[in-house]
């Protein structure tokens, strides 16, 4: 071989792992989104439980944990500042249209958001529904505030953004990161009021994991979301009233009559057992969907699926069966669904893809 092409080739090996090292060194960018929560909660002391959420900025909770801007460039941005109970649908859309505007530009890689444990879950599954994009959507909270003697925000924080920036957490849907564990939004639910493991998916089972920022997966989300969805909030600036109503032992008609009066386009019935109620509410059902309410029947019980046409005959009443979704997120599908005009049908299928 004459000795320029061996020098032109070992120029290109040279460009060839120059070019390799800055690509595997190259930090991904990650914009953390925060609406409050415990996560940015304080106390008077680091020793008692009574707290107020959302007290302390974003800024404040990324100085505070000082290494996590070795896992990505990191910005920050203040959606709003509210404990959980307070988050509105108002700011659900706010927060799927500041998403769908960064992940379209190749300058971000990921989105955490912080957030308040109590609506997590109702959240992220509507930001499933709705957001179309490939790219990691991370919530994170946590169960005690900052100012606690064993806060658990920070490291929850941490690894958030360790999966947000992580390329094998795309198309994964809406992940949610708290106590080491990652969930799906599809499959996840808080079940202790105070406990830091308070998250669990008790159907289909995590996601994956995460340990100090070193991530394992372990599946894909079971149903439909992300590019997969056939929703849009692009011009929506309201949803439609769904409301939710608990079964319990003698359980009276008038609520659902009253939920009908008050202008529900939509009841979600926690219902006993198998999404079950007393024979007087079902004839209220029944009276609702006739007045054009769609009435879903969902379960007060912690897991398990509510059939069709089981003990109750939903082709019958024109009931809709919820099938493994809880009520709350039975409320979310169906607030989404009632955006456009459906036949019940068409509910039901949207109950089994989403």
């Amino acid at each position: 071989m004459k000795p320029s092409f061996i020098k032109r080739c070992n120029t290109m090996l040279l460009l060839f792992i120059l070019f390799s090292v800055l690509c595997v060194g190259q930090k991904k960018n990650v914009v953390i989104l925060a609406t409050g929560g415990t996560i940015a909660g304080a106390a008077g002391s680091g020793v008692q439980s009574g707290y107020t959420s959302g007290q302390v900025t974003i800024d404040a909770m990324i100085n505070a944990v000082p290494d996590i801007t070795k896992l990505a460039e990191i910005k920050g941005e203040q959606i709003s500042n509210v404990g959980s109970q307070d988050m509105s649908f108002e700011i659900m859309l706010k927060l799927a249209k500041r998403i769908a505007e960064l992940t379209k530009g190749a300058n971000v890689d990921g989105v955490v958001i912080t957030h308040g444990t109590d609506t997590m879950e109702e959240t992220a599954y509507f930001l499933n529904l709705v957001c179309k994009t490939d790219k990691p959507i991370v919530l994170v909270g946590s169960m005690r505030p900052s100012t606690a003697v064993s806060a658990d925000g920070p490291l929850n924080l941490y690894d958030a953004v360790a999966v947000a920036a992580d390329p094998n957490a795309k198309n994964r849907g809406v992940l949610l990161v708290m106590n080491d564990w990652i969930h799906s939004a599809q499959s996840l639910t808080k079940v202790s009021t105070t406990a830091v493991q308070t998250f669990m998916s008790p159907i289909r089972g995590l996601i994956g994991t995460t340990a100090y920022g070193v991530n394992e997966y372990y599946r894909l989300p079971h149903s439909k979301y992300g590019s997969q969805s056939e929703f849009s909030v692009d011009n929506v600036t309201a949803l439609p009233r769904v409301d939710i109503i608990y079964a319990d032992v003698d359980m009276p008609a008038d609520l659902i009559d009253c939920s009908v009066e008050k202008g529900a386009k939509g009841i979600v019935i926690a219902g006993v057992g198998n999404g079950n109620m007393t024979k007087s509410a079902l004839e209220a059902c029944t009276r609702a969907v006739k007045k054009g309410v769609t009435v879903v029947r969902s379960t007060r019980v912690a897991t398990g699926n509510v059939g069709r046409n089981v003990e109750v005959n939903d082709d019958q009443a024109g009931t809709i069966a919820s099938y493994d979704l809880n009520p709350q997120k039975s409320r979310i599908l169906l607030s989404v669904a009632l955006l456009k005009q459906r036949k019940p049908a068409e509910i039901q299928k949207l109950f089994s893809d989403y």
